[in-house]
């Protein structure tokens, strides 16, 4: 059971990492995406910009100020 809970450990720290909020945030664009192939739109579009925006905001939220407690 041990490496079986080291492998979970490496994949959360893989694809979470520090930053919760960016992995949510691709993990949506990725299901957004997934149900708009479902319904029938030709949705490849989707993708790209929603990344580009998760990656602006992360970054925004890493280089601003905080405030000193």
């Amino acid at each position: 059971m041990k490496p079986l809970a080291a492998f979970g450990r490496f994949w959360w720290n893989f694809i979470v990492g520090d930053d919760w909020l960016t992995a949510a945030g691709v993990g949506l664009a990725i299901g957004a995406t997934a149900v708009l192939v479902a319904v029938g739109v030709n949705a490849w579009w989707l993708l790209p910009p929603a990344t580009v925006l998760v990656l602006y905001l992360s970054l925004r939220r890493a280089i601003s100020p905080r405030p000193s407690r």
